[in-house]
């Protein structure tokens, strides 16, 4: 049996992506599968309501990707309030690219921040 494998890998390294692509597209319609729900299904399996537990994260980082240049100060004084440090360091984390405005936050305390921080001008997200 390890030789069929064997043989369709081999056969499968000599395939084009749209070839790869048409393979994939194929192999759903024959056996009524979904490429990509098997992943998420395995995944979730051997941890009983896993899949609640994803949708349900209890800790968010707060990460700012940007901000409007209008409002750089009032996003210099949110952040440095949020994170108790001084000004100037407040302003080079601002002016840096992306930056973690706190780590492993509870939900709610996240949602409070990302609204103060978006409200004083800055381009929020929750990872």
């Amino acid at each position: 049996m390890a030789s069929k494998v064997e043989t369709i890998i081999e056969s499968l390294k000599d395939l084009t992506l749209i070839e790869a692509s048409e393979l994939v597209k194929a192999i759903e319609e024959t056996f009524d599968v979904s490429a990509s729900a098997p992943v998420a299904a395995a995944a979730a399996a051997p941890v009983a309501g896993a899949a609640g537990a994803a949708e349900e994260k209890s800790e968010f980082d707060v990460k700012i990707t940007g901000f409007d240049a209008a409002k750089k100060i009032s996003v210099i004084k949110a952040v440095k309030t949020i994170m108790g440090i001084g000004l100037a360091d407040a302003k080079g984390k601002v002016e840096s690219e992306e930056f973690v405005v706190a780590q492993a936050v509870a939900k709610d305390e996240a949602e409070e921040m990302k609204k103060t921080l978006s409200e004083a001008g800055a381009t929020v997200v929750l990872a």
